[in-house]
């Protein structure tokens, strides 16, 4: 990838004409046509065409910008995650890239929007400057707002009018789109050293008259009314322990009738009470069954797949917990602030018995939402794998006999018990593009993003059809980034500037 050396030129008027287009948002399911571009937009058809400039897109597929709705790509988590190890997956890429690498990438690859999914309070400000420096890309975070003690204590006396308050102070000062919840009340349990003491939505928290359960609905209310683009972000109690598919069914029973995304559900899905062959597995059908029957909510799967990366999670009693039960060397860091984060490398293979389980849970999440306009491809990056895995995740979701295959290579005791085997949907081109454009933009609560009519942002990608999903989506011919050329086969064009993406504010 060349990094290029002049400033990003101003947005010229033009037209992409003959291109296939993919635009689920206003039903275009692949039918040539033109897109208008001018002043960074998409723009109606003019009525005096002749400035703008043809761009000859016949045979191309045409896309919006995508969206990466949940990553970790900025901030102090992000940072110690660089240092602790730097270990390279297929291709030879680094599990942590700079910010700047993290910009050039996700461009080269189509995506011209990224949320960071946890920052802490006290490092916001921080944040901000590091996400200043990603190229091309707009972006924001969700603030990890309900690890402060005041939020909490303002919950626990039902101060609905003070938790709002505390809230969006937190979010209108530090820049954040939305508030982020990892594990309610699990700051708590950690500082009182009740760090083995894996707690349901039931158990109060140290010293409080509050439970997780009540913690999660007095939150999820307290954004809804703020009025955050993006609903309360949820990472439940529990994460990665077998049996813990239980914690997830009682939190989407938590917001029966409202708003709420549900984040990295495939750590979330696990049948069992141990790690052994005949306890651990998924309990995705029914979670999928009562997801499918709550509109309301929305997902990201945080997709597991095999090689080398770096687990980095907000939820400190996690990661302590995963390196007691590998022997793994683990970075545990903010805790002079209100919140910590875990920090640790991880290899997933397809030999080992957990680790073949989470690529197939993550696999079956994505097929079974019924409805992909509420769901976000993911792999949480870097946690379940890194974002250039994408396209290989696109593949394995759009072609059931190249997923047969992976299959077929997993531990014995999966490819005999997991109902992957027996599903056989396949994503189709408009349901990819609707899981990585349209969805997203839409969960987010972004409207200028995901679609292709006039006044989105003129975030437009050409791909080359192919055969190979893989092929396809990992080297787009053209990407536009508010109707500039940043990317062409790999290589960058320009660099322009994005946007910081930060909740409106009540008042403005």
């Amino acid at each position: 990838m060349i990094d290029a050396v002049a400033p990003a030129p101003r947005p010229e008027p033009l037209v992409l004409r003959g291109g296939r287009i993919h635009d689920p948002a206003h039903g275009r399911d692949g039918a040539a046509g033109e897109v208008w571009m001018e002043g960074g937009r998409i723009v109606a058809p003019p009525a005096d065409p002749s400035r703008f400039r043809v761009v000859d897109a016949t045979g191309l597929l045409v896309m919006p910008g995508a969206v990466d709705l949940h990553s970790h790509v900025a901030g102090p988590k992000v940072c110690a995650g660089r240092r602790i190890a730097r270990p390279a997956g297929a291709g030879g890429r680094v599990a942590v890239p700079t910010i700047r690498a993290t910009g050039l990438a996700y461009a080269a690859l189509g995506y011209t929007t990224v949320f960071d999914a946890a920052i802490a309070t006290g490092a916001a400000g921080l944040a901000r400057l590091e996400l200043a420096d990603l190229p091309i890309l707009d972006a924001g975070f969700y603030l990890l707002a309900a690890d402060e003690r005041p939020v909490i204590e303002a919950a626990a006396r039902g101060d609905a009018a003070g938790l709002e308050r505390l809230l969006g102070a937190a979010v209108r000062d530090g820049g954040a789109w939305t508030v982020k919840v990892a594990n309610p009340g699990g700051a708590l349990f950690w500082r009182h050293a009740r760090r083995g003491d894996h707690h349901d939505l039931d158990t109060p928290l140290p010293g409080l008259a509050l439970t997780p359960r009540t913690f999660l609905a007095r939150l999820g209310a307290a954004v809804e009314a703020l009025g955050l683009p993006h609903p309360l972000h949820v990472h439940t109690a529990n994460l990665g322990l077998p049996g813990n598919w239980r914690t997830l069914d009682e939190t989407m029973r938590v917001f029966d009738g409202r708003r709420a995304h549900l984040a990295h559900v495939q750590f979330h899905s696990y049948t069992g009470g141990d790690l052994d062959e005949g306890s651990f597995g998924s309990g995705v059908e029914a979670l999928a069954d009562r997801f499918n029957a709550q509109p309301g909510l929305s997902l990201d799967v945080g997709q597991v797949l095999f090689g080398d990366t770096v687990v980095m999670t907000g939820d400190t009693e996690a990661a302590a917990h995963l390196a007691r039960v590998t022997g793994v060397p683990w970075v545990s860091h903010d805790q002079h602030l209100a919140g910590g984060c875990g920090v640790m490398p991880i290899r997933y293979r397809e030999t080992s018995l957990v680790h073949a389980w989470q690529w197939a849970i993550g696999l079956e999440w994505y097929l079974r939402v019924a409805d992909p306009w509420r769901a976000a491809l993911s792999t949480d990056h870097p946690n379940g794998a890194h974002f250039l895995a994408y396209p290989l995740l696109m593949k394995l979701l759009g072609d059931e006999p190249f997923r047969r295959e992976a299959f077929a290579r997993l531990h014995p005791a999966v490819r005999r018990a997991s109902p992957l085997g027996e599903i056989r949907r396949e994503y189709s081109l408009q349901e990819l593009c609707i899981l990585t454009r349209a969805a997203p933009a839409r969960i987010a609560g972004l409207p200028h993003k995901g679609h292709l009519g006039p006044g989105a942002d003129a975030d437009v990608v050409l791909y080359r059809p192919h055969r190979d999903l893989e092929r396809l989506f990992a080297l787009p011919a053209r990407v536009y980034k508010g109707g500039v050329l940043v990317a062409e086969d790999g290589e960058i064009r320009a660099r322009p500037r994005g946007a910081a993406l930060a909740a409106p504010r009540a008042d403005a």
